[in-house]
């Protein structure tokens, strides 16, 4: 049968990563400490820009339009899934100093940031207990040192009876989705094939990548470049594009979480109160003001087509770009910071024993933003407060116990009751958890004893019987 050619029109959408755009991305997801290296990188390398000798509340400054610029958009859209664009971040890359309202801080372990992703992941409590185990076994590098039969017959000895193998497959599926992405492989084959999976379709020869990876991993390692193109059916140009593919991606995405090293905090946001209530802003003094150069701009003439004419329009319009991104990624951050701290208003009246549930759906839904995007925006970024300097993930946290409608409790809430009744405990008999149990429940607070045990070692307290020994 002979095949018909046709053609066909497809309408679609879209997010198109121009550098420009990148860049607005890549600013937001930075630390205000990283972000001020940046910031000094660009001031060194532009001549067309320049630091204000005030501060302000949105640290850029909106430069003139002019009629030969290039047009830049009114907002960005940072907005998107960030999994498939960026890498991610670790630790924070440098130190400094900074104005104020600073504090040393200790870079989150690999081990919390993904309890963390779990505390706001929609869970029974059977599969956050498996899924708490498979993330005890996670190795430095992010791979899932221990054997699944190994991990089921510990949670059978725990209590957790009628478990198989299946059920854990599939909470490991759902941790699979963590980042940073490729965690909780097995083997290095597994590894890339999960960040391979994360790639948009229309990466270039994608496909010869995830069968380079899933059959010819050890001939790629010893190089057998004769076998993988005969095997492939690609040519030498095809068969680079694949590889360097594979080689992009990290073995070991684990690893940027292994590093502990001391930092300083500079917030970025300040929440204030008022005759007129709380408010949340910038902090004015985290980064400088930015301008443009005005006696470089002068110089521009409109329809000069040469060297020296056009490297000073190409960095005016680098300098353009640079501060919308900065402006952009400081509405997006005070939109986010601002709705927190609205859900979170008791924290700050009365204390971590009144935090509400809050997950990161709940804000994506209301800034509409993607909940990697608010994942991104809420990580390494600070706000100080009355009560002290918090990353704006403290204010994030599980539910325990209720249905729903009202009657729910934060994870971090009950921590902080259990962590008081424990300091106002008798010295002469501390309290249990059994006992622990029957005062939450008394105050409406309905949590296993098992719970109790997980929060209270969690926070470095011993149980009931050695704290009398050590009083």
């Amino acid at each position: 049968m002979a095949m018909k050619a046709s053609l066909q029109l497809r309408v679609g959408t879209q997010l198109t990563m121009t550098p420009q755009l990148q860049q607005a991305i890549a600013l937001l997801q930075l630390s205000t400490l990283d972000l001020r290296q940046e910031i000094q990188q660009a001031l060194e390398s532009n001549p067309m820009l320049e630091i204000e000798e005030s501060f302000g509340e949105q640290a850029v400054s909106e430069p003139g339009e002019e009629e030969w610029a290039s047009e830049i958009p009114d907002e960005l859209a940072t907005d998107s899934d960030w999994s498939d664009t960026y890498q991610d971040l670790g630790a924070p890359a440098g130190a400094g100093e900074g104005p104020d309202f600073e504090r040393e801080a200790s870079v989150q372990s690999l081990q919390g940031h993904l309890a963390w992703q779990l505390a706001m992941t929609d869970l029974d409590e059977r599969a956050r207990q498996i899924a708490e185990s498979l993330i005890d076994a996670v190795d430095a590098a992010g791979y899932l040192a221990q054997p699944l039969d190994e991990i089921r017959d510990g949670l059978r000895a725990q209590g957790l009876g009628g478990l198989r193998s299946a059920e854990i497959e599939q909470v490991l599926l759902r941790l699979q989705q963590f980042e940073p992405t490729g965690i909780f492989a097995r083997d290095l084959r597994e590894c890339l094939m999960l960040q391979l999976a994360a790639l948009p379709d229309d990466t270039p020869r994608l496909p010869q990548a995830r069968r380079l990876v899933r059959q010819f991993l050890e001939a790629l390692a010893g190089d057998d470049r004769r076998l993988l193109k005969r095997r492939l059916g690609l040519d030498d140009d095809a068969l680079d594009t694949a590889i360097a593919l594979v080689r992009s991606l990290d073995p070991r995405p684990g690893s940027a979480y292994s590093r502990v090293e001391s930092d300083y905090v500079i917030p970025d946001l300040v929440a204030r109160q008022d005759s007129r209530g709380w408010h949340v802003e910038l902090n004015q003094e985290a980064l400088p003001r930015l301008r443009i150069q005005p006696d470089y701009a002068a110089l521009i003439r409109r329809a000069d087509k040469s060297q020296d004419n056009q490297f000073l329009k190409d960095h005016l319009q680098e300098a353009r770009w640079l501060m919308k991104s900065l402006s952009s990624r400081n509405d997006t951050l005070l939109r986010v910071g601002r709705e927190i701290m609205a859900r979170q208003l008791d924290f700050l009246e009365r204390g971590e024993e009144a935090m509400k549930p809050l997950i990161l759906a709940d804000i994506a839904e209301v800034v509409e933003l993607h909940e990697s995007t608010v994942s991104r925006v809420t990580t390494q970024k600070y706000i100080h407060t009355p009560r002290g300097v918090f990353e704006l993930k403290f204010f994030f946290s599980s539910q325990v116990g209720g249905s729903g409608d009202g009657d729910a409790h934060s994870s971090t809430a009950i921590r902080a009751r259990i962590r008081k009744l424990i300091q106002e405990e008798p010295a002469r008999k501390p309290l249990s958890d059994s006992k622990l149990v029957t005062l939450l429940d008394e105050a409406g607070i309905q949590v296993a004893r098992r719970t109790i045990a997980k929060y209270r070692e969690a926070m470095g307290i011993p149980p009931s019987s050695e704290r009398k020994r050590l009083r």
